[in-house]
């Protein structure tokens, strides 16, 4: 039997620290491996960093006595234990007093401190500085602060393998000289695996999807093979020391500046440049210093049309446009005017604000969706009507206007006949092959005829993107012939067969460079559209899915601009230079979750599974895999083997795949048991499993409360696998307090399940059995988690953690009569405990108080009548008078309301008060967090003293109402109180130091 100690992601983790860095880490693209290409739903490098570390990491309270035998940790253990345990006997006496009713309500100061739990914390605290260090975006490539995370994860390891060196399979499961490897079997966009591998550990990632393998290969496969060695082009510098994959990032720089050389020589006569001449300059004062030049052109505006729906125009093709402007730069606007004459109309080019703007911004749109209306009638063009002028072949598309740029920046100019015909003379010779699959939720375009993966392109697009695919096939063999002249190894093997010779490094840069050609696909298609706010295009994929877009604009692949090649390229180098030097091997193939590979070789697993229904990747990756698969057929032939991206058997609840809702469902939930089984049998014994959970906040509202399907049809695979959950952890991305997904639908953050195997003779237990262990120990785990300050934004969440763990450790959890009890019935119960262990704390706080949260759940801070205040104030035992006398509310004309943080009087002081209530304190706190900032904030903090404890569990109370309410307006400022109590109590405690009050400084002394 194996033995095994808690990892630190089982107990406790920064979560502040890790999702402050996931969320910056959003706004990073230069050298972010999510710049190599794109792929949807990854998972921040921070969080993947964090979690594999915790997963790793022996929590301290498994070595305790090692560390109470150095007299050093000792004494500071005992210094420690002093602080607390005298501000314990303090907590306890004020508590004592309290329920004698001769002091102020505080809250009850829990089980008396230990010499052990001293210990164990302090260490945790320096295992969280290294996270912290660990997290942030600058430290990526430190290799001094990996290193001290390393070292920690070799400690633990080798702690493991000293408690099994008699387990029967120690010498192949337990090498205190070999870390084991690392498993994604859901490896996606590969966050997880490249930052396993950055951690030390030999990185494995396998996934259904190619366009998934391709990126992984690039990320951990290809780099460790040809670390340290130099480029092999022509121009490289022969002194140079080459350090990691740099040496691949020169060349990558190199051969992309060639192909886009070559790709201009080819077709550069299809992307000319724009003259200004006398007649523009005629309407255009502007122009008047560029007549004559040639200016290069950045992108074309194209509108599509459709044949007038009025007879009296039905021979003109009227545009569809979603604005006019050009740009709305303050000083900088520019705009699109339509100019109608003899029965027909043109487009000429203004600088300024129009006379109508809010007209200029709405172009020829009528409402949402598919509504216009005919620029020369005014008639309105319905879905419909466009549907079947679509479908019929009648759609085409006008050009609006050229941006083009010199030395002051962006010159707008009006389409010309000339440029319109050089792009309409363009003639492809290739068509990638397929279809749109017919899901109006995700892909809209073939509602309007635009069927095929090639009606997403002009033909002037379609030649460019074939021309820079075939150009990869020509890069690899101008690599083969320098990598075998700089002396490469003579292994003939290709990169499909392992090799690492010339051979493999050609075929390695023509991945670098076909997924770059693969990137080109984003900008140069007719779903990138013009953004006047920052005059620029946008790139296809803003979401996850394939919209119909009606005007569009077509980027000049040689313009230096965005989409231009050797940008492009230069971003691909980016992300190679910043991967690990040095780094263990790694291998990325294509393989289904749900079969049995490396069953023998059991392995630290942490994965990304897809969500439900909520992104269908196989579909969307078909748009890139179309122009990867021309480019490296040759190159990985067995992964482009297919047509198309393989589907059927996607792990995804498809609905239009399978039928019915109910068939999707039942796919996703048996796959993903057997994928989790797959994993409980290949999961390493010494670590548990971390699965990443994209969480959607609400699907529906029933009898039972919210409800999450797919949240709840994976939490039924995990248990089905045979897992027990022993951690709930929410890792947001949203920045600091996503209160966005209150009022909508959205993936509010991803959460991190920690799961251990459970064990082969666990019980079968009744509801009441349930319901009596979650009473016994939700509480206790509710304060833990409130204790670390996790925010109460993800408190709910993360306390289902310990919830699920209690219904998890038993093989099935029966009603009276028998019946399962239902992941979703064990959720709803979970979270009723949780309002009934946040309720309870009520108990600590003042009559007053319980008076102002019930108020306050029912009618916020509007108006209510006297006489419903007057019952619920006899029975809090208080009255309305003394809640005004307390300063809480106004009561005028029959009506109650509760006042607003910054309608309390700023001169309050807390020690002059003869009614203090937990409330004011609260919404004092508040008042001036939010009006002056933190540093004011601990000063009132430090004149509250003990109570500015009990303060911060209404907070979390007052949160839980918002959330259920649907108040985001509120629930952000508790959230945030919340969110800056360390530093409010870092403030405090040099504040109450510096003070005559001793008093006042023990109570921010510890906890």
């Amino acid at each position: 039997m194996t033995v095994t100690r808690k990892k630190l992601i089982e107990v406790a983790l920064p979560l502040e620290a890790i999702n402050k860095a996931a969320a910056r880490e959003k706004s990073i693209r230069h050298g972010h491996p999510s710049t190599l290409h794109l792929w949807w739903a990854r998972r921040p490098l921070a969080a993947a960093r964090a979690v594999i570390f915790a997963q790793m990491v022996d929590d301290p309270s498994t070595y305790v006595d090692t560390l109470l035998g150095d007299p050093a940790t000792r004494r500071a253990a005992e210094r420690e234990l002093k602080k607390r345990r005298e501000l314990w006997e303090k907590r306890k006496a004020e508590f004592e007093a309290a329920a004698e009713g001769t002091g102020p309500a505080v809250p009850e100061p829990g089980p008396e401190p230990t010499l052990e739990d001293c210990a164990a914390d302090l260490e945790r605290q320096r295992l969280f500085r290294i996270i912290e260090d660990l997290v942030l975006w600058e430290n990526t490539t430190n290799e001094m602060v990996l290193e001290k995370a390393r070292a920690e994860i070799w400690q633990s390891w080798r702690r493991a393998c000293a408690d099994n060196a008699d387990h029967p399979r120690a010498k192949e499961l337990f090498d205190r000289n070999k870390l084991p490897a690392f498993h994604d079997p859901f490896a996606g966009g590969g966050a997880l695996p490249l930052e396993a591998q950055r951690l030390g550990l030999e990185a494995y990632a396998s996934d259904l999807n190619p366009v998934a393998v391709l990126i992984n290969k690039a990320m951990i496969e290809i780099p460790p093979k040809f670390a340290g060695l130099p480029p092999v082009n022509p121009d490289r510098d022969p002194h140079k020391r080459w350090k990691g994959a740099q040496g691949l990032a020169e060349d990558v720089r190199y051969y992309g500046r060639w192909m886009r050389d070559e790709a201009e020589r080819r077709i550069g006569h299809l992307y000319p440049k724009v003259e200004i001449t006398v007649e523009m300059a005629a309407e255009r004062p502007d122009l008047k210093p560029l007549v004559g030049r040639k200016l290069t052109v950045i992108a074309w505006i194209w509108a599509r049309t459709v044949k007038s729906p009025n007879p009296a125009f039905r021979n003109v093709d009227v545009p569809l446009v979603t604005t006019f402007m050009l740009s709305t730069k303050a000083g900088k606007e520019a705009y699109i005017e339509p100019v109608l004459e003899n029965g027909n109309y043109r487009f000429t080019v203004k600088m300024g604000k129009p006379n109508d703007v809010e007209a200029a911004k709405k172009g020829t749109k009528l409402s949402r969706g598919a509504s216009f209306r005919c620029l020369m009638s005014g008639t309105p063009l319905e879905g419909e009507y466009i549907r079947a002028e679509g479908k019929a072949g009648r759609m085409g598309t006008r050009l609006m206007a050229i941006v083009a740029e010199e030395e002051r920046g962006r010159v707008y100019l009006p389409p010309t006949r000339e440029m319109e015909m050089v792009a309409r003379q363009a003639n492809p010779e290739w068509l990638p092959e397929g279809q749109l699959v017919e899901d109006a939720r995700a892909f809209t375009p073939y509602l309007y005829g635009l069927a095929n993966w090639s009606d997403l392109y002009t033909p002037r697009q379609l030649v460019a993107l074939t021309v820079f695919s075939d150009l990869v096939r020509k890069v690899r063999e101008i690599v083969l012939g320098h990598a075998q002249r700089t002396g490469l190894t003579d292994d003939e093997r290709g990169l499909d067969a392992g090799g690492c010779g010339a051979k493999a490094y050609a075929d390695s840069l023509a991945v670098y460079l076909g997924l770059t050609a693969s990137k080109a696909a984003r900008f140069t298609t007719t779903l990138s559209t013009w953004r006047p706010d920052e005059t620029k295009l946008s790139r296809a994929f803003t979401r996850n899915d394939i919209p119909m877009t009606w005007d569009f604009a077509e980027t000049n692949p040689f313009s230096g601009t965005g989409g231009d090649f050797v940008g492009l390229a230069e971003g691909t180098a980016s992300v190679l230079f910043g991967l690990p030097q040095g780094s263990p091997g790694g291998m990325s193939q294509a393989s289904d979750a749900r079969s049995t590979h490396h069953a023998s070789i059991l392995r630290i697993l942490c994965t990304d599974p897809p969500y439900y229904d909520n992104v269908p990747y196989a579909d969307l990756s078909d748009y890139f895999y179309v122009w990867l698969r021309r480019a490296l057929k040759p190159v990985l032939p067995n992964l482009f083997a297919t047509l198309a991206v393989p589907k059927s058997d996607e792990l995804v609840a498809a609905t239009y795949r399978h039928g019915s809702k109910e068939k999707a469902e039942v796919f996703f939930l048996d796959g993903m048991t057997e994928a989790m089984r797959r994993l409980n049998e290949q999961a390493h014994p010494a670590f548990p499993v971390t699965i990443f959970y994209a969480f959607k906040q609400s699907e529906s509202d029933g009898s039972k409360g919210v409800a999450s399907t797919g949240w709840e049809t994976f939490l039924d695979a995990v248990i089905g696998a045979g897992f027990t959950v022993s951690g709930t952890w929410p890792v947001r991305t949203e920045g600091k307090t996503r209160m966005r997904s209150m009022g909508s639908n959205a993936l509010a953050s991803s959460i991190v399940l920690v799961c251990r195997p459970r064990g082969a003779n666990a019980p079968i237990a009744t509801r009441r059995e349930f319901l009596n262990a979650l009473k016994a120990e939700l509480p206790s785990a509710l304060a833990h988690l409130q204790r670390s300050n996790i925010a109460p934004v993800d408190l709910a969440q993360a306390s289902i953690g310990p919830g699920m763990a209690v219904y998890t450790r038993y093989t099935r959890v029966v009603d009276a009569e028998g019946k399962p009890l239902t992941v979703r019935d064990a959720l709803a119960l979970i979270n009723q405990m949780l309002d009934q262990v946040l309720a309870e704390q009520e108990g600590d706080f003042d009559a007053e108080s319980r008076w102002a949260v019930a108020w306050f759940e029912q009618v916020g801070f509007g108006e209510g009548e006297f006489g419903t205040a007057d019952v619920l104030a006899r029975a809090k035992v208080t009255a309305v008078s003394g809640l005004a006398e307390a300063g809480i509310v106004v009561s005028k004309g029959g009506k109650v309301r509760l006042l607003r943080p910054s309608e309390l009087p700023a001169d309050w002081d807390p020690a002059a008060d003869p009614r203090l209530t937990v409330w004011e304190m609260v919404h004092h706190l508040i008042r001036v967090l939010e009006s002056e900032g933190e540093s004011a904030a601990a000063g009132f903090a430090a004149k509250l003293g003990v109570k500015a404890e009990i303060a911060r569990e209404l907070a979390y109370r007052l949160y839980t109402i918002c959330e259920r309410k649907k108040r985001a307006a509120e629930a952000l400022s508790y959230n945030g109180l919340v969110q800056s109590w360390p530093e409010i109590s870092r403030l405090a405690r040099e504040s109450a130091a510096g003070s005559s009050e001793p008093a006042q400084a023990e109570m921010f002394g510890g906890a």
